[in-house]
């Protein structure tokens, strides 16, 4: 009975996440938030798979999760251990494998994957800290480490541990900083996240430019022009809200 219960109190705790992380959930009612967010609903039967996963039912939890698949097209195996507050946005195609571990108040977007990368037994898939946020279509794979309050950018294949209070973007991702400080705040500017390699080939461009204005120099004949070939940095507003 206590195992039930504790299910209760964590999928009251899942649907509070949601209002309170999604914008269009503010005003709804539970019930709507809870037959319409498939993210809510895919938590949802997870939850009870996991219950029944624990209790040592065969068949009937991969069965629901086969279910949850098909309905939502979330796939969470029902031995992935997710703690509290936790928030699928969107949900369609996100993958959570069988020894992933999720702390509290984590929030996961679309296409999102916690996945192994071989057929190595015992722990193969990723462990996240708590307020961790990892973005639209990233991809962490292995049984790395996650730490509090980290980041993940959109897209962003991540292959090895990542300290807490990251940022971290690109394939394979690479901590970054903005203006020289963490991005902090419970969300992030995917827009106007720094690119570790757009910033090495800016560097490299600054670079030649100024040996070929000394080649110039030397040859006595006119200087390039700097500025035809530089990268700038996305400046303004985006839909990102930036």
């Amino acid at each position: 009975m206590s195992r039930w219960k504790r299910v209760v109190s964590e999928v009251r705790a899942d649907v509070a996440a949601a209002r309170d992380r999604d914008p269009s959930a503010q005003k709804v009612s539970t019930f709507e938030i809870l037959s319409s967010w498939a993210g809510v609903q895919a938590l949802l039967a997870h939850r009870v798979a996991h219950a029944l996963y624990e209790a040592e039912l065969p068949f009937l939890p991969r069965f629901l999760v086969y279910l949850t698949r098909s309905v939502t097209g979330v796939e969470i195996h029902p031995a992935a251990r997710i703690g509290r507050e936790f928030f699928i946005d969107h949900g369609s195609g996100v993958v959570i494998g069988e020894t992933a571990e999720i702390g509290e108040r984590v929030t996961l977007y679309q296409g999102v994957t916690l996945g192994g990368t071989g057929f190595q037994r015992g722990k193969r898939h990723p462990t996240l800290g708590d307020n961790v946020t990892v973005g639209s279509g990233a991809k962490l794979l292995g049984p790395i480490a996650v730490g509090d309050g980290a980041k993940i950018g959109a897209n962003t294949v991540v292959v090895e541990d990542v300290p807490p209070g990251a940022t971290v973007v690109g394939n394979p991702g690479h901590p970054v900083k903005v203006d020289g400080r963490r991005v902090e705040g419970p969300d992030a500017d995917w827009i106007h996240l720094p690119d570790p390699i757009a910033e090495a080939i800016k560097t490299l461009s600054q670079r030649l430019a100024e040996l070929e204005r000394r080649l110039a120099e030397l040859d006595g004949a006119e200087s390039p022009d700097p500025t035809a070939a530089e990268l700038r940095e996305r400046t303004g507003r985006s839909s990102a809200g930036g």
